[in-house]
């Protein structure tokens, strides 16, 4: 399967409390927590079949970037999101407990 991840359409579903991406039938998500101006990352995930296309990559910049633009500090419990700010230190000042 191809995936176009440049124009992968990612939804705040704000009732479900996560991001996710829907490909055909198959939904790919982070969830969160809201609170105040903190904003707590508590599990990625991408169905098996969508596996290592950078689907969880692409999605972690986006609810990073997301968390930026809004002034919300990060706490990333889920461990996809928390290596993907280890990597990445441009998000290190807007995170805490990773």
């Amino acid at each position: 399967m191809e995936i176009d991840l440049d124009n992968l359409e990612i939804i705040n579903n704000t009732a479900e409390n996560r991001f996710e991406v829907k490909i055909g039938d198959k939904l790919a998500l982070i969830e969160y927590i809201h609170s105040g101006n903190n904003i707590i990352y508590t599990h990625t995930e991408v169905p098996e079949e969508l596996e290592g296309h950078g689907i969880a990559g692409k999605m972690a910049h986006h609810v990073m970037e997301y968390a930026k633009n809004e002034g919300l500090k990060v706490q990333p419990l889920c461990p996809f999101v928390k290596s993907y700010v280890n990597r990445h230190p441009e998000y290190q000042s807007i995170s805490w407990g990773y």
